[in-house]
């Protein structure tokens, strides 16, 4: 028998027997908004790629530092976070407002289980604003428009898209989306991306098998697509490379290259 959550407030009930991949990452990183299925889904995919748990850590950590570049060096006062997943360490308006207190954040998912969490992510310093709205990365009208009411879309906007375009199979869909999403904000206004890669052999037979586990599939690409998605846009150095090569804090020569690609650029 199906196991399903009732979202409050009259919404959608969430199939818990069906692993998430919002919940499955949150389960890598060491959270606790998961269930059986996810944490099974996610145990298989670490039995076959043991270095996951340091792959999602590296993705949260460039997310940190590219944000806190965006809103302390590049002077971006509004976020938009899209495929923003569950509440974890170091949310995207966290981050922005402790070197910018009036960044504007708002938050976009399409899990109902990320709703039921959302509460976790409208916290906000006094002088800033966080928000979410629920809509659909495959539709960047319904997701521009939404931002609308707590952005200023005549002034920058810094476009978050963390570990989603592997979930739209298709590359081109993907990188229209990109460019789709872009072509709605202003001059000046940043991407900021990262996405799995597909050069190495233990990440790729992983994947197969979390794509066979009934999680949403997702698709690792070469560099070479990844950067196809930041076409027109003018990359930050060190450009699109290795997530964890992006403005390292530290050194990191003991610890194995992330199986991600990422990078920070501008739109002119």
């Amino acid at each position: 028998m199906e196991s399903r959550e009732a979202v409050p407030h009259g919404g959608p009930e969430i199939d818990t027997s069906v692993p998430h991949s919002a919940r499955i990452w949150n389960y890598w990183l060491g959270g606790k908004d998961n269930y059986a299925a996810d944490r099974e889904a996610g145990e298989q995919y670490r039995q076959a790629f043991p270095g996951i748990d340091e792959l999602a850590r590296a993705s949260r950590y460039f997310l940190v530092r590219t944000i806190r570049f965006l809103a302390a060096e590049a002077g971006i006062r509004q976020f938009l976070d899209v495929g923003t997943g569950l509440p974890t360490v170091d949310n995207t308006h966290e981050v922005a407002q402790r070197s910018a207190p009036d960044a504007r954040v708002v938050y976009v998912d399409n899990d109902p289980l990320v709703l039921v969490h959302a509460h976790a992510l409208l916290t906000s310093s006094p002088e800033g604003r966080t928000a979410y709205i629920e809509a659909d990365l495959r539709d960047p009208a319904a997701v521009i428009d939404g931002a609308r009411e707590t952005l200023d879309l005549s002034r920058p906007v810094a476009l978050i898209l963390s570990g989603v375009l592997g979930h739209i199979g298709n590359h081109a869909e993907a990188c229209g989306i990109v460019r789709d999403l872009m072509s709605r904000l202003p001059s000046g206004s940043y991407l900021s991306h990262n996405d799995g890669v597909d050069e190495n052999p233990d990440t790729n037979a992983a994947q197969d098998d979390y794509n066979d586990s009934g999680a949403v599939p997702y698709v690792l690409r070469s560099p070479e697509q990844i950067r196809a998605y930041y076409e027109g846009l003018e990359p930050v150095p060190p450009g699109v490379v290795r997530i964890d090569d992006w403005r390292p804090d530290v050194a990191g020569d003991d610890v194995p290259p992330a199986a991600a690609f990422g990078g920070v650029a501008r739109k002119p």
